[in-house]
């Protein structure tokens, strides 16, 4: 496919710019494959779109206050976002990270918070601003913790105050790792949970550590040729039997948030095609034509044109009828991206 197929003008009033007080009252846009259909409805009506014996695949993930000031001996201000430890660096004294600006964080180069509680030095130089770092003095977490910012999207035009840490959090979220919220979980609130599960819809955990990867615009021509970043993920052997039952029960698989997909799909490859446990590193990019292993259902967020996220749910809406779901969107006034509304896919 070509990527101009899903190319839309958005006005920049409908990018949200914070949650909604009453997460229900966000929007949603239910997407019929079979009857090729558009329904507005809102997230308190989710389960009128669900049935008894469907699952709910939830990313358990948390975002880690994971931005941080530093400075060089020269007085030269770099913004680091740490991204996740080096693969196979059992202690995570080495850490690959976002520099901003790039050219403050050259090779050697010694970098300090302005505590001087800690210093690292660069290296290896990557492309795009990545760097891979090593601490020399103090500990990493424990400065995220005490000065560390949450790393919200560019496109809010605001400062992330302390509230943000926890609104920027799913009500499920729990193990900390990821640079990003699977923002789709956004939408649910205990109450919401409960809800659905008094009409016999369960849930699932399961886990990816969303890294910055997920939202890098696809550059290259042929979108084959895009190439994702690792994310660590994991699919343990009682949700994967959970799920699996759902499925023997007549209900659906529901992911809520492209990387539940991203990770129902990794399980999958890792097990010859079947639902089972798995964990590991993933690169996992779907594109259309894509053959769906696991997931029959999708509830996502708006998402950037030219993204990998974008061409997810390409693959199971179809490019024409998701096409005239955003049409829909942006003529009905839905708010975009991380904070905005959703859109469900059945």
């Amino acid at each position: 496919m070509r990527l101009e197929e899903l190319d839309y003008q958005l006005p920049e009033e409908l990018i949200a710019q914070r949650p909604t007080e009453r997460r229900e009252d966000a929007r949603l846009l239910v997407v019929d494959r079979a009857s090729r259909t558009l329904t507005d409805a809102r997230i308190s009506e989710l389960g009128e779109w669900l049935h008894s014996h469907d699952i709910l695949a939830l990313n358990e993930t948390r975002v880690r206050p994971a931005r941080l000031m530093l400075r060089r001996a020269s007085g030269g201000r770099v913004e680091m976002l740490f991204v996740r430890p080096e693969a196979g660096d059992a202690a995570s004294e080495r850490w690959r990270v976002l520099a901003k600006p790039a050219r403050n964080a050259t090779l050697g180069a010694v970098l300090r918070t302005p505590d001087d509680s800690l210093a690292l030095e660069v290296v290896q130089e990557g492309e795009q601003g990545e760097r891979v770092v090593r601490i020399v003095q103090g500990s990493l977490q424990d400065t995220l913790r005490a000065q560390g910012g949450i790393p919200l999207p560019p496109y809010i035009r605001r400062t992330a105050g302390a509230e943000a840490l926890e609104r920027y959090q799913t009500v499920f979220s729990r193990v900390e790792g990821a640079v990003a919220a699977p923002t789709a979980g956004l939408h649910f609130t205990h109450g919401l949970l409960m809800a659905l599960e008094a009409k016999g819809i369960s849930s699932a955990k399961l886990l990816l550590h969303v890294g910055p990867g997920t939202f890098r615009p696809i550059t290259a021509a042929d979108p084959r040729e895009h190439l994702m970043d690792e994310e660590w993920f994991e699919l343990s052997a009682e949700a994967a039997e959970e799920l699996a039952t759902a499925r023997r029960n007549g209900g659906r698989i529901v992911a809520v948030g492209t990387t539940a997909v991203r990770t129902l799909e990794s399980a999958c490859d890792a097990n010859a095609g079947q639902l089972a446990a798995a964990r590991g590193w993933t690169r996992k990019f779907i594109l259309p034509p894509y053959a769906f292993q696991a997931t029959d259902a999708l509830l996502t967020n708006f998402h950037l044109p030219r993204t990998s996220l974008l061409l997810l749910v390409a693959a199971l809406a179809g490019t024409e009828l998701l096409q005239n779901a955003y049409s829909h969107a942006v003529r009905e006034r839905y708010r975009f991206y991380s904070y905005g509304d959703a859109m469900l896919v059945v």
